[in-house]
């Protein structure tokens, strides 16, 4: 997964651009459920940034509830919670996180048939 990552001098913060490529790969199934994600030392190193950098994405990765911190032993991709019913609160969750793809891919100028033409993709599998 390291050999992924990059960064890029457009004025995102560095934390923003690795948690957003992290979430991206753990969308995409590149990572399945209980895999080990490489330390935080060795993003840093890999990477050539400062270590407090990496712990300040991977820590909002853990707050999103993507991955788990497991104090000496790692972090880890997050089991994937039960799929929801189709009830109002399902239906609401799933118009912010897609309010939420339609603004980042807004900023990243891809237009939003673009977008769900890349989520379908997903759906269907690799």
């Amino acid at each position: 997964m390291l050999s992924h990552l990059t960064l890029q001098d457009n004025g995102v913060p560095i934390y923003v651009q690795l948690r957003e490529q992290i979430a991206a790969a753990l969308g995409r199934g590149v990572l399945a459920p209980g895999a080990r994600l490489p330390t935080m030392r060795q993003v840093a190193v890999a990477l050539r940034i400062d270590l407090n950098t990496v712990q300040r994405a991977y820590a909002e990765l853990e707050r999103d509830g993507l991955i788990t911190l497991a104090r000496g032993r790692g972090s880890f991709v997050a089991e994937a919670p039960p799929p929801r019913g189709r009830g109002d609160a399902a239906r609401q969750t799933a118009e912010r996180l897609a309010a939420q793809a339609a603004a980042q891919a807004r900023a990243a100028g891809i237009a939003l048939d673009e977008l769900a033409a890349a989520l379908s993709r997903l759906k269907a599998g690799p």
